[in-house]
């Protein structure tokens, strides 16, 4: 019997990031200024950034070394364990090895500390007090919030409203750390308030959580805004996921066939496929490498490539990505932090080559899979890493269709120990479908800006 879990000691945490940037086969366009249209440049983005972060932003060397006390903070649950999924393959009866990368054993329950805490780290050398974000399902501002904390800065955190409200437990562990937590679309900000102008009722959407976020950085010169995914910068943070990955597979024995991680903004996504993707470019690997979305927000299955703003009142930068359109409006479906418009540029410009396939699920069929995950392994999942587990799943039912082994990886992103409510409306049959019909897809994608 092969070890369930497979191990790295502290010592084998990354010392560098890896940079995808450097391997493209064809670049990403430059992210342009909202104002102006022209591509936009350090000085239009330091207003709330600071100056290493922009760098590795738009960096193009292959390896960025991670500072010392980065790692010393890492070493609280880094290396992160590997699994070997054995329960659940006896359950589904597959000859497919799937194993799973664990992120939710950081002290934030999910993969967003990796890049929080640089982030922090590199506010705070820059002499920022403050830090402004948004969050969805609660899970990057508790990290934002925690790391914070560690580097002794403030932390305002714009919360996706009916996430506000579905998990209030997510709400009180930022508070835990020092931060102060506002349901969005709020008063404080205009691009607030414009919302709820048109929509006292709004439940908010990430779109409106970033440009709330944004506009408090803007106007307060001792505070820096800080994104939990799609930049090139958070992406890189989060290699240390597959890197770790890599060199555990290694020690299984085994190189995976397919590699799986949900995807909203397309952070953990990133974390662990870049690191394979380099194989794929560099060694001609040909392994399968699937974002899995929602129904409810198909940027990347039903979303067009093309140049889109980040946010609602249109105060960041326009990307090129795949999107449903900035003013789309998804439903409140549980995995709130798959409820974003866009994906990573990155991300997508890998999915325009063709490197990365992806696949979209309707809710009651990814509660259905975690469900049945939970029973076997253990782990109640996050409801967003629970899409990967459905696509994981239905490869190891096709393997065994098939009959044919195939070794599976995908990320577990966090736990859902925050996420019972959406658990006990799954339970009680309350919980719906929300897929998006294709006149709310044609409205929105009609708002894209013409470039």
């Amino acid at each position: 019997m092969s070890d369930i879990k497979i191990l790295l000691d502290e010592n084998e945490i990354p010392t560098h990031w890896y940079n995808i940037q450097a391997d493209l086969p064809n670049a990403i366009k430059p992210p342009l200024n909202p104002k102006t249209g022209q591509p936009a440049g350090p000085e239009d983005l330091s207003v709330i950034f600071p100056i290493e972060l922009l760098k590795q932003e738009m960096s193009v060397e292959r390896w960025i070394e991670i500072p010392e006390e980065v790692r010393e903070l890492y070493r609280l649950w880094r290396p992160s364990p590997l699994y070997r999924a054995q329960r659940l393959e006896k359950a589904l009866d597959t000859p497919a090895k799937i194993y799973y990368k664990y992120e939710g054993a950081s002290p934030a329950g999910s993969h967003k500390l990796n890049t929080a805490i640089p982030q922090a780290y590199y506010n705070k050398k820059a002499g920022i007090k403050r830090l402004a974000t948004e969050t969805g399902a609660g899970q990057w501002g508790s990290a934002l919030a925690m790391a914070c904390n560690f580097f002794g800065m403030e932390c305002t955190v714009y919360m996706v409203k009916v996430s506000y409200q579905q998990k209030p437990y997510r709400r009180s562990m930022m508070q835990l750390f020092g931060a102060s937590v506002i349901p969005s679309p709020s008063d404080k900000t205009q691009a607030g308030r414009d919302v709820l102008a048109k929509n006292p009722n709004s439940m908010g959407s990430l779109g409106v959580a970033i440009s709330e976020a944004v506009e408090d950085a803007i106007n307060h010169g001792d505070t820096n805004y800080a994104l939990g995914s799609v930049l090139n910068h958070v992406v890189l943070h989060q290699t240390v996921i597959g890197l770790e990955a890599k060199k555990q597979m290694e020690k299984a024995g085994y190189y995976p066939d397919v590699i799986i991680a949900c995807s909203g903004g397309g952070s953990n996504f990133g974390g662990i496929a870049m690191p394979f993707v380099y194989d794929k470019i560099k060694e001609g690997k040909n392994t399968r490498i699937m974002a899995v979305e929602p129904t409810a927000c198909p940027s990347l299955t039903k979303g067009r490539f093309a140049y889109d703003y980040g946010d609602v009142a249109k105060l960041t930068p326009m990307m090129m990505m795949y999107t449903v359109g900035h003013d789309f409006m998804p439903p409140g479906i549980h995995a709130g932090g798959l409820r974003y418009h866009g994906a990573s540029p990155l991300e997508s410009q890998l999915m325009h080559d063709g490197l990365i396939e992806a696949k979209a699920y309707d809710q009651r069929e990814v509660f259905d899979a975690a469900k049945l995950f939970a029973q076997n392994e253990g782990i109640i999942p996050a409801p967003e890493s629970s899409h990967a587990i459905k696509a994981a799943i239905d490869e190891a039912l096709a393997a065994r269709e098939a009959g044919k082994s195939r070794t599976i990886l995908f990320n577990l992103s966090g736990h859902g120990y925050f996420d019972m409510g959406a658990y006990d409306a799954y339970l009680s049959g309350r919980l719906q479908d929300s897929s998006l019909s294709e006149d709310e897809l044609v409205r929105a994608l009609e708002a894209l800006p013409e470039v």
